[in-house]
């Protein structure tokens, strides 16, 4: 998985918004696919129009727990904007990830402004729920 520096990196190096769609797909397509019996209700992200699933498998529990992520969605681009995401906090703590500005990182790239409505809400459910998954992990201490 590439790393939410070298994504910027190649996000500034392209000129072109279509260029920048055409890169989100890449990446979605570089995400490894997740296990077909993990597409559970239980793991499926609400408040997107696309379907997205979002896996957790946190080593130990706490605030200093590393959590590790798999995620799936049916669209190619939702893919690659789940695996921008999983870029920034795949292999952090449950208090890095709380504590991690996601919103912020994610407008550093320009996306917000060239996502339709429904894709933006449906990148905050997706952020809300990585907060929610690392705040469960940090209480379970």
């Amino acid at each position: 998985m590439r790393s939410f520096d070298d994504i910027a990196a190649d996000f500034e190096f392209l000129d072109d918004w279509e260029d920048r769609y055409r890169y989100i797909i890449e990446l979605g397509k570089e995400l490894p696919p997740l296990a077909e019996e993990d597409h559970t209700e239980e793991n499926r992200v609400h408040g997107c129009v696309s379907q997205v699933w979002l896996k957790v498998m946190p080593e130990g529990n706490g605030p200093d727990a590393v959590l590790h992520f798999a995620a799936d969605s049916d669209a190619l681009i939702v893919r690659g904007l789940v695996a921008i995401l999983l870029s920034m906090v795949e292999g952090k703590t449950a208090r890095e990830i709380m504590d991690m500005g996601i919103k912020a990182r994610l407008e550093s790239l320009g996306l917000q402004e060239h996502l339709t409505q429904q894709r933006a809400n449906g990148l905050a459910s997706m952020i809300q729920r990585l907060h929610q998954e690392a705040r469960k992990v940090a209480e379970a201490a």
